[in-house]
């Protein structure tokens, strides 16, 4: 067992505003000893705490190379690491339990001995053109789409197990995907249980009246979960840690829900029957972010166009503010809302300086959605549940942020492929070459995307999300292969201004000016710049009219590349009956990788250097900061189908948290919105700070930053990806 030492005396006082400091403190102890821990780097601030050193988990495998796949190796190794999963239990919080370990995470799992594929199911074939284009494919790739927790809290457990025994008579065919999934739900019971039997020994020796009790209420709220459906709020949120800390165990999925709607109906049953107080609920929601800071959404309207926002929405908000941590609530900005309740959020931002809440717009969202033929009802049901993405809760795979097209690698090919042959050369030329093979690039996506929808299920089937989506286990079907209602699937483009400024410079500095030639130009390129006049050559480049100046050259370019490549994957659908691909631009943090990948480029980016972030302009664009030509820019290049190209703002906190100051921020988000974005971060960093923290993270252990979809503690960030946050903030800001 890994518990809490009370150290607390009988007398001590214990509120539960003295709790959430407490449980903070300890958050902020965790976090230290996991920024030295690889897996937890450069990531989302997961809720999980280290394991103990003298447990070691010894896989079951089910192939000849030591790993596990399929129903049959994933369901038994879940099993065993649920029943022998080492129990933490801090009196102080309201709910038991946090997650140690990611099975992805495991050796027998590692990317590094290729032992993340099943083997069996090579694709080969597609590998050449997935590496010349630089496309991330999403082969293997896991979770990345919404479940509908709502399911899994009208049924609870045993009901789950009910109807899975009900649909397994219907299609016994199938009976090795129900075999798994009884297993997976006996695992997460078996937790439970372990959990029940600790709570109470540690009740037993427990001085404090106060933690005492609460330990004894952890058993009893558990022990009426185990089987039963939730009937309180604070059953509610211990059935949602166990569902997320579960599903996190088995593959790191961190979709949420919209949790001002699902949590407020247990709110209200136990306010109406004198259950709960304020004060305790909001203590409720704080334990339950501070479980697992998962993508939650407040706000918004429902099916009908009928608001959402509630006394419960602020209690949210109240909630996250009394942790004062790394979170990941998104509020949704439609053209009625409450504008009290937007600057109170904004307020909030620049309260706490955490990177929280983001704003996503729903009128662009769901107009965005509408063009692929759904009606606007099930449009407003999407709803923002990942770093950049929106997701049907239980009723589309879609694959989210896990596809990527290196559009600056599609755009280093056709220019090689340009200057392999005499002249004439043209910008028109390249631009020719250019769609010819992101056409292309985005057929081989196709492919491999259509590759893991036939073979997902015999590599890492969805064996928890299945359990809260509509139709798996009524059809016997994995979520990957049949088992979902719709097939939306993310198509993320990356690079926009990287070649955007890029084709800029060239028409530019090369066509209109005539500063150079092209024969010259590309021997800089080949040598990074490197000759004689090289770094003047860059030079030049890198100050020719860029993307995100206000409607210049390279504005006019991404407008050009973003509708150009939204109409290309848009056509690959009709190839695909059943599936619709969905443009986006975003890089989440692969702006690194992506970069790697390719050599120098005319917008004077040295070889290798990484990509611009998201539909960012590349930092330095503007040494004014251009706000407002930088959001119609980005706004310019939006995809248009319901996927985001989202905004990355970076502000300094000198211009203070006054009413004025909130105004202003609150009325540019609306501004925003209105011009047809679709999803606004926001950091409020001081850049001093932020140098300081570079150079020492341990100096600043409450720095978070909200990196690119996700918040995280900037001391767990590895020298790579803190110098893209600090390159960002300070050029851009």
């Amino acid at each position: 067992m890994v518990n809490r030492i009370n150290i607390f005396q009988p007398d001590a006082p214990m509120s539960y505003d003295d709790r959430i400091k407490i449980l903070k403190e300890r958050k902020l102890e965790e976090t230290r000893v996991k920024s030295t821990m690889k897996v937890y780097q450069d990531g989302d601030d997961y809720g999980s705490i280290p394991a103990p050193e003298t447990y070691q988990f010894h896989c079951i495998p089910n192939h000849e190379n030591g790993s596990w796949y399929g129903y049959d190796g994933w369901s038994k190794n879940f099993y065993k690491l649920m029943t022998e999963h080492p129990i933490y239990i801090d009196p102080v919080d309201a709910f038991t339990c946090r997650w140690m370990f990611s099975m992805i995470w495991f050796d027998e799992k590692s990317p590094d001995k290729g032992l993340n594929w099943n083997p069996n199911f090579p694709y080969d074939d597609l590998k050449p053109e997935q590496e010349l284009y630089g496309i991330i494919s999403g082969i293997g790739s896991d979770a990345h789409f919404g479940g509908d927790y709502r399911i899994g809290l009208s049924l609870g457990w045993g009901g789950i197990l009910e109807k899975l025994a009900f649909y397994r008579k219907k299609h016994p065919e199938h009976a090795e995907f129900y075999d798994a999934e009884e297993l997976v739900v006996h695992g997460v019971q078996n937790w439970i249980s372990h959990a029940i039997e600790e709570s109470e020994r540690l009740a037993r020796v427990e001085r404090h009246p106060v933690l005492r009790e609460n330990l004894l209420q952890m058993a009893q709220v558990n022990r009426n979960i185990l089987n039963g459906a939730p009937k309180t709020m604070r059953e509610a949120c211990q059935w949602v840690c166990w569902f997320n800390m579960a599903s996190r165990t088995y593959n790191r999925d961190g979709a949420g829900f919209q949790l001002d709607e699902v949590l407020k109906q247990y709110y209200d049953a136990d306010m109406k029957e004198g259950r709960i107080t304020r004060d305790e609920a909001i203590f409720y929601i704080a334990c339950l972010l501070l479980n697992d800071p998962h993508y939650y959404q407040i706000g918004g309207t429902n099916e009908n166009g009928d608001p959402l926002l509630s006394e419960f929405s602020y209690m949210v908000l109240e909630g996250a503010d009394k942790l004062d941590s790394a979170c990941n609530i998104t509020v949704r900005v439609d053209e009625n809302i409450d504008r009290k309740f937007l600057n109170k959020a904004v307020d909030y931002l620049f309260k706490n300086k955490n990177g929280w809440p983001r704003f996503s717009g729903d009128e662009a969202l769901n107009r965005g959605f509408m063009r692929l033929g759904y009606p606007e009802s099930l449009a407003r049901q999407r709803i923002a549940v990942g770093c950049n993405w929106m997701s049907l809760p239980g009723m589309e795979y879609c694959l989210n942020d896990c596809v990527k097209i290196n559009s600056a690698k599609v755009f280093e090919v056709a220019m090689d492929e340009m200057m392999s042959h005499k002249g004439p050369y043209s910008t028109q030329l390249l631009w020719d070459l250019y769609q010819r093979h992101m056409a292309r690039a985005v057929e081989v996506t196709a492919e491999g995307i259509a590759f893991h929808l036939r073979y997902q299920q015999y590599n890492e089937p969805e064996l928890m999300l299945n359990l809260i989506s509509h139709g798996p286990i009524e059809k016997g079907l994995d979520m990957t292969c049949g088992g979902a209602m719709y097939y939306n699937l993310c198509m993320d483009g990356s690079a926009i201004a990287t070649v955007a400024d890029s084709f800029g410079a060239l028409q530019q500095r090369v066509e209109e000016e005539k500063r150079i030639d092209w024969e010259t130009l590309y021997h800089h390129l080949k040598t990074d710049f490197q000759d004689k006049g090289g770094e003047f050559v860059r030079q030049m480049l890198s100050h020719s009219a860029r993307y995100g100046g206000g409607n210049t050259i390279s504005d006019q370019w991404a407008v050009k590349i973003s509708e150009s490549y939204s109409n290309q994957v848009r056509s690959v659908s009709q190839k695909y009956p059943g599936y619709q691909f969905i443009p986006g631009w975003f890089s989440w943090s692969n702006t690194i990788v992506l970069g790697k990948q390719v050599g120098a480029t005319p917008n004077g980016r040295h070889a290798f250097e990484p990509i611009n972030h998201g539909a960012n302009p590349h930092p330095g664009f503007r040494k004014d900061g251009a706000l407002t030509a930088m959001s119609n820019s980005i706004c310019a290049v939006q995809p248009g189908y319901g996927n985001t190209a989202p905004v990355q703002l970076e502000l300094d906190p000198g211009m203070g948290r006054g009413e004025e100051a909130v105004q202003k921020i609150a009325d540019y988000i609306m501004t925003l919105f209105e011009q047809g974005a679709t999803l606004l971060n926001i950091n409020i960093v001081n850049g001093q700070q932020i140098l300081e923290a570079d150079k020492d993270p341990s100096k600043y252990p409450n720095l978070v930053v909200r990196v690119t979809g996700f918040t995280a503690y900037f001391c767990s960030l590895t020298p790579e990806f803190r110098k893209l946050v600090v390159d960002r903030i300070l050029i851009q800001g």
